[in-house]
């Protein structure tokens, strides 16, 4: 996750950021939207799943808050 907040480094001298660095802020910004993707997919397969059994949902309730907290520290 480090590697995804990182911002492309610029160029003191004239401003100018890199092929290089703009490149991997592309690839950070691409991995950071599959993940994502993955956790809103993971949400939405907890929210779908229903149960009276209370462990059962007590492992959902737990999962979801996971999967939740993940989501909100991507930003």
């Amino acid at each position: 996750m480090a590697i995804a907040l990182q911002q492309p480094e610029v160029d003191p001298g004239n401003g100018v950021v890199s092929e290089d660095a703009r490149r991997q802020a592309h690839q950070a910004r691409a991995e950071r939207a599959r993940l994502r993707q993955a956790l809103d997919l993971q949400r939405e397969n907890i929210l779908s799943q229903r149960t009276s059994h209370p462990a059962r949902r007590s492992a959902l309730e737990a999962a979801l808050a996971q999967i939740e907290g993940q989501i909100g520290a991507l930003g």
